[in-house]
């Protein structure tokens, strides 16, 4: 199965966290998350990640990483996490989403 687009929005569409790259990676994850168990799965199905992240630079890895430990135990992510990509892109879809996350997993 093959999980993208999630994003730091609530279900109704509107924006968690603005400015705030750790708010926000703990939210698409909480959304990734829930498609996963839509589908029938969890993050131990997931065989890889990966996250697009605005404007990257190397010292946005703390700040990033605050957002994964934040939501990890509340989403069954375990830590190390699995295989990931971080890509730094110009921009997504809306001036205000930091970062979008797409996860690949295996399910029965």
């Amino acid at each position: 199965m093959h999980v993208s687009g999630q994003i730091a929005r609530l279900a109704d569409g509107s924006p968690v966290a603005p400015g705030d790259l750790a708010g926000q990676v703990a939210q698409a994850l909480r959304n990734t998350a829930t498609v996963l168990v839509g589908a029938g799965a969890t993050f131990s199905d997931v065989l890889r990640l990966t996250f697009y992240v605005t404007h990257w630079s190397p010292d946005k890895i703390g700040e990033f990483m605050a957002g994964v430990e934040r939501v990890a135990d509340e989403i069954g992510l375990a830590l190390p996490m699995p295989p990931a990509s971080l890509i730094g892109v110009d921009y997504l879809f809306e001036p205000d989403v930091l970062v979008e996350v797409e996860a690949t997993a295996i399910i029965d």
